[in-house]
């Protein structure tokens, strides 16, 4: 028995940490009515330890489902509203001269809102690439250096960020490198009439339910515990490793759509994105291992982003969710073996 297959969970702690798990998805639920698969990705992306891109129209709900994330996680949360004036010192805080009640003034580092649990980076794309860069360190190593002096944030410690598709003037596209940085990029799709009936009529004004914690750090830490217990069976990895490596142009068992529309594939941090975050969706299922099916559930929002088209992919309006699909439809599940 291998130490991977030492460490799987039991049945009764899988049961236990999926029930933990259903608590913040109800909450959730309750706040975006008739969204159930975003707010599942978006708790996914939380139990993955990793970042999310939330990109949608205005008003479709983005901010209040942070809110209520960080709410029912009982953690601490900061928004901080990106603009085109917003400077690196107001997301990661600096030093200001004060008295220290001797006569002798120094200087003191007072923490940027990046110093939280949870942080809503409202509107991303509408700071300029510096003030955008000043949350690379601390989205990649949860730290943050200023002056030459290196502090770490708070654990746990995840970005969540909204961005406007439609929305051009006055706004600065994301580089690849920070896009790399976000586990996911979901896009949030707009609500039927059914759900915008529903919101009329049990809802006045718009305004969403109250949330109480349904854990704290400590639980949360339980069940960060409990998505490393998942345990990642080799034939899946190496799925997972050959979808990767077929998002590139120039592998051989890269699909046709993506050898006419794409120039760069997805980096390795790409599969390490679909593995964690393959886990998470495995836990939430109430399985002790990661399927085939979960890596399904998962890759579009792990690797679309991560893909860098060439301009012939906007002229024919094909987009990286598509060449992510084409591409698991093109790499089979079980590899071949060359005989």
């Amino acid at each position: 028995m291998t130490t991977a297959e030492a460490a799987l969970l039991a049945p009764a702690d899988v049961a236990k940490a999926r029930a933990s798990a259903q608590g913040i998805q109800d909450g959730l639920d309750r706040t975006m009515l008739g969204q159930a698969e975003l707010t599942k990705l978006v708790l996914t992306g939380c139990l993955a330890r990793g970042h999310v891109l939330l990109e949608g129209l205005p008003g479709l709900g983005k901010t209040e489902l942070v809110k209520a994330l960080a709410a029912l996680l009982g953690i601490t949360f900061r928004r901080l509203q990106f603009t085109p004036d917003l400077m690196p010192g107001d997301v990661t805080g600096g030093h200001v001269l004060e008295d220290d009640g001797s006569g002798k003034r120094n200087f003191v580092f007072h923490p940027g809102p990046v110093f939280t649990n949870v942080l809503l980076a409202d509107e991303i794309n509408r700071a300029s690439p510096k003030t955008q860069s000043a949350l690379l360190e601390a989205m990649a190593e949860r730290r943050v250096t200023v002056l030459g002096e290196t502090r770490p944030l708070p654990s746990p410690f995840f970005v969540l960020a909204t961005q406007n598709p439609i929305e051009l003037e006055g706004t600065y596209p994301l580089p690849e490198a920070q896009l790399d940085r976000f586990l996911f990029k979901v896009e949030v799709p707009p609500v039927s009439s059914g759900t915008l009936e529903e919101i009329l009529t049990t809802r006045r004004g718009g305004r969403p339910p109250e949330h109480t914690a349904v854990m704290d750090a400590g639980k949360l830490a339980e069940l960060y515990r409990a998505v490393d217990g998942i345990y990642l069976p080799k034939a899946v990895a190496n799925w997972i490793a050959r979808i990767v490596a077929s998002t590139h142009p120039s592998a051989p068992a890269a699909p046709e759509k993506v050898r006419t529309y794409v120039k760069h594939g997805a980096s390795p941090r790409g599969a390490i994105a679909i593995g964690e975050a393959a886990r998470a969706h495995a836990l939430l299922a109430g399985k002790p291992n990661v399927g085939f099916d979960d890596v399904r559930a998962v890759a579009v929002p792990a690797l679309a982003h991560r893909l860098v088209l060439d301009y012939r992919a906007r002229l024919d309006g094909v987009r990286g969710p598509d060449l992510v699909r084409a591409t698991l439809e093109a790499v089979p599940e079980t590899a071949e073996i060359a005989g």
